[in-house]
Formats: structure tokens, sequence, C-alpha cells
């Protein structure tokens, strides 16, 4: 028999401050100026639409794996965008992927462990945590750039 640790915060309570950063981030690359979203980079740091397509490739395919229960490797390039609006739209369409697998998940779910792309084998909770993790690190990245190149980024704590 299976117990479940006491709960901190509820699925629906996690998806919105997950759904809060994604939209966050989605106002930093509105901001970004198009040809620097490709281009501006700071000490060797990949550019910000480099970073925006991991976190596409991280968030959308790592939940459906966590719920289909595959361990696909991560592809990070698997689609060529040129213009920032087909990231916005790409974006977009990922929020609504989260949200349509976010009610596939159970409570029990969330303490199983999963090999997240093949290479991490976390429980699921901790996967989910991280996608969030990885996205405000990213994030971070952006608004450094954004200052750099004189552009006032949107409140952080405008979610």
């Amino acid at each position: 028999m299976k117990t479940l640790a006491a709960q901190v915060i509820t699925p629906e309570d996690l998806l919105k401050h997950w759904q809060g950063h994604r939209a966050l981030t989605r106002r930093i690359i509105e901001v970004f100026p198009e040809k620097d979203f490709f281009e501006f980079s700071i000490g060797g740091m990949r550019t910000f639409s480099k970073l925006v397509d991991e976190l596409l490739a991280i968030a959308a395919p790592g939940l459906k794996g966590i719920v289909n229960k595959e361990a696909k490797p991560f592809a990070e390039e698997s689609e060529k965008l040129i213009f920032k609006a087909q990231y916005l739209e790409k974006w977009d369409e990922a929020t609504l992927e989260i949200n349509q697998y976010w009610e596939k998940l159970t409570i029990e779910d969330f303490n199983e462990t999963f090999n997240l792309f093949g290479q991490y084998e976390f429980p699921v909770i901790q996967n989910i945590l991280y996608f969030v993790d990885n996205e405000v690190h990213h994030r971070g990245q952006g608004y450094v750039y954004l200052r750099a190149l004189g552009v006032e980024p949107p409140f952080f704590w405008e979610r």
C-alpha cells in the first residue's frame, strides 16, 4: 500500500505557478528586438532564441513523456524557426499542450520516478520543478541581455 506525502501545494496551484513563469518568459520574448533575439549574446552565452529553443524542447515534450511514460531523447533543434513570431506561436502551442497533459496527471504520479529524456532519473515532481527552475535561469539571462541592449524588461514579479 502506498502512502502519499503531505501536500503543500495543489497540482492546480503548481500549474498556475508554472504558467505564470511561462507568461513572463513569453513577455520577455515579445520585448526582445527581432535581430537581437537571434544574434545578441554576452560572454559566449547562447542567444536568447537558442535558450528559448531549449525551453521549448523541455517543457511540453518533457511533460508529454512523463504522462505517456516514454523517455524519449532530448531533441533541442527539431525545427528551425527564423522569426520571433514563430517562437511566440510555438510558445503558445506548448502552453496549451502543457495544460492538456497536466490534466492527465494524477496526484500519485508526482511521486513516481521518471527517467526524463532518458538522462535524469528523479520523481516527477522534481522533473517539473526542474522545468520551472531551468526556465527561470534562462529568463534571467534574457533580462541581462535586454538590460545590456537598453530595453526595459517586464517586472519579474508580474506573472
